[in-house]
């Protein structure tokens, strides 16, 4: 089972599955991967990084059971590792450090450069979460097959994907990614949503989280492709209870002031 993705940079990704986004860098416990300018032409590194202020061999990546490390070949600058989900969080990669570990899910790893700074995204997709019901010492633990983060903003855009559904069953109509933006957009977290951001989320929650195979559609055209990717999403997330009422109280409160009374 992989333990990261890499995503080098690349265009952004268009709604549209398979046109446009660079290729996906898959790694299991035990793989590495280096990452810099590399030789002319961009050969000898995994993930390549274009600009002449970056070495041809700047770092390394290492997949580790549910996390990863990070080393830093330079011999004189940092690295920023930042948390995409944690309004802030980074860590910094001294020069010279070795496998240093990453905790965090959603993350961009910073390099200065001779055009600012250079970047690429690394997904922890198989973090692990306390069982309740495992008992110490009774063997290996479970990998649950879909372990979400119920406090990741990725599983607020999946509640407000599946809350028609969760509210009345027997409504098929599901929220674009506007509709979820703006639903979400009185929580504190989510105050600068936008609806790529929602569309990223809902690729992370489709590609990486839950893996579910949504090849192309003959004759399909981009909007239809990412209406059945949240099809899929919402259908497989409720089928299996990843979803459920009492998630509903995470998303802001539909409640609105009572209209004043205009007096007699």
């Amino acid at each position: 089972m992989e333990t990261i993705i890499v995503q080098p940079p690349g265009p952004p990704r268009p709604d549209a599955v398979g046109a446009g986004k660079p290729e996906l860098l898959h790694m299991g416990p035990g793989d590495v991967a280096e990452f810099g300018r590399g030789l002319p032409g961009g050969g000898g590194v995994a993930v390549v990084l274009p600009d002449p202020g970056i070495s041809r061999r700047a770092g390394r990546l290492e997949a580790a059971e549910d996390y990863w490390r990070l080393s830093n070949f330079s011999r004189d600058t940092a690295y920023v590792v930042e948390n995409l989900e944690g309004a802030g969080e980074y860590i910094t990669v001294a020069p010279g450090r070795l496998g240093a570990p990453v905790p965090f899910e959603f993350s961009r790893v910073v390099l200065p450069a001779l055009s600012g700074t250079a970047d690429f995204k690394v997904f922890a997709p198989q973090h692990a979460y306390l069982d309740e019901r495992s008992a110490p010492g009774a063997g290996e633990l479970t990998v649950h097959p879909y372990a979400l983060d119920a406090t990741a903003k990725y599983f607020l855009v999946l509640v407000a994907l599946c809350e028609p559904r969760l509210r009345d069953p027997s409504d098929s109509a599901l929220p674009g990614a506007g509709d979820i933006a703006e639903r979400l957009r009185p929580l504190e977290s989510c105050r600068g949503l936008t609806r790529s951001a929602v569309n990223y989320h809902i690729d992370y929650l489709a590609f990486a989280k839950l893996r579910l195979d949504v090849g192309d559609e003959p004759g399909a055209d981009g909007n239809a492709r990412t209406g059945a990717k949240r099809t899929r999403l919402a259908s497989l997330a409720l089928r299996f209870g990843l979803v459920r009422e009492e998630h509903l109280a995470l998303l802001p409160s539909r409640r609105r002031p009572a209209p004043q009374g205009t007096g007699a």
